[in-house]
């Protein structure tokens, strides 16, 4: 199974990942992961994504870029991958497209969790208060959403396009979550 992960803030792409790779029985790879982890080890990546995180800025989709193709080209992905967080435009679509053609693989589906707007923020701002997250307010909540509506988002058309999206919605327990994922993309 090769497989990207989308959905705004907060609608449990983290706890779903974790668990479908899991049933799946492949890594699920998070690009706040791969960052850490460069950032962690002091590599050239890593130390040019820590110019942009300290600055409070994205890190730019060539280093972005690069740090999920080094990780695609490590063993454990050999037998599928679930990718959460990336691509976050059509660009890196368009340019994860290129790293599965030189792995001579293809993505088999690309899941979208959907959830209401206002029941995502609603579920941030406890996260927010159990976690101690004091940045995590309901304006900066909001702009995350429109953030994600302006650039992440257009991948729903872009994956619809391709015949390869499948949408979930992401409200209830879970369990039920996981089991409606599963159950969509076999289903397809």
């Amino acid at each position: 199974m090769r497989a990207v992960l989308l959905g705004p803030p907060g609608a449990g792409k983290g706890t779903q990942a974790a668990r479908l790779a899991e049933q799946w029985g492949i890594p699920a790879i998070s690009t706040g992961d791969i960052f850490r982890a460069n950032i962690k080890g002091q590599t050239e990546l890593g130390r040019k994504a820590q110019e942009f995180t300290h600055a409070g800025t994205l890190v730019p989709d060539e280093i972005t870029n690069a740090m999920v193709r080094d990780r695609l080209a490590q063993d454990d992905v050999v037998n599928g991958f679930l990718l959460d967080g990336y691509p976050r435009n059509p660009d890196q679509a368009v340019e994860l497209d290129s790293m599965l053609v030189e792995l001579d693989v293809a993505l088999d589906v690309a899941i979208e969790i959907t959830a209401d707007s206002e029941l995502v923020i609603e579920r941030l701002l406890k996260r927010a208060e159990i976690e101690g997250r004091a940045d995590d307010t309901e304006p900066v909540i909001r702009k995350r959403l429109e953030v994600y509506a302006t650039s992440t988002a257009p991948l729903t058309a872009f994956y619809a396009g391709r015949g390869l999206l499948v949408q979930v919605d992401g409200i209830g327990q879970v369990a039920e979550v996981t089991d409606r994922i599963v159950a969509a993309v076999e289903s397809r």
